[in-house]
């Protein structure tokens, strides 16, 4: 993710973790302890160097050559990536542990935050402008989080539903 966005500009841990902020949080979260230590691993693997100093010591980082090349080879490579664990799923396979009436508090849990999220996304939408030609897969990374959460919320209704009967 910090390759990616040194891809598009260089800049600072600050500055990319503002970007993370802005453009990644809801697929790709991250800390500043984690990306200043992930900056530390990319630059200590020549895959992005310290462009520029500033005061008190910040740093502007830029992707190397060797980094475009390690980010393309990783864009190509999704056999790659780890299984997906859902921690969420995982209790929902064993609610049958617990009352019905907790069963249904957690259903109800994962609902309240489905929606939250779905709103938060729909705010985004509402509030950038998505026709520049650069906005395409960031308005589709958008548009994926809108889908997934709609799915959440009728998912969990209906599991809602199933209790309820």
């Amino acid at each position: 993710a910090a390759l990616g966005l040194l891809s598009q500009e260089p800049g600072s841990g600050y500055d990319l973790l503002k970007r993370f902020k802005e453009s990644m949080d809801n697929m790709w979260p991250a800390t500043q302890s984690q990306l200043y230590g992930e900056l530390n691993k990319l630059a200590g693997a020549g895959l992005i160097t310290v462009s520029d100093r500033g005061p008190r010591g910040r740093k502007e980082y830029a992707i190397t050559d060797a980094g475009r090349a390690e980010l393309h080879r990783w864009l190509l490579s999704p056999q790659d990536d780890p299984p997906i664990r859902n921690a969420a799923l995982l209790r929902v396979f064993l609610l049958g542990e617990l009352s019905p009436d907790q069963a249904r508090e957690y259903l109800k849990s994962l609902l309240d935050v489905s929606e939250r999220e779905h709103a938060h996304y729909a705010q985004i939408l509402e509030s950038h402008d998505w026709t520049a030609e650069d906005t395409f897969f960031a308005r589709a990374a958008l548009e994926q989080g809108l889908r997934w959460t709609r799915h959440e919320i009728d998912w969990a209704n209906w599991v809602i539903d199933g209790l309820n009967k």
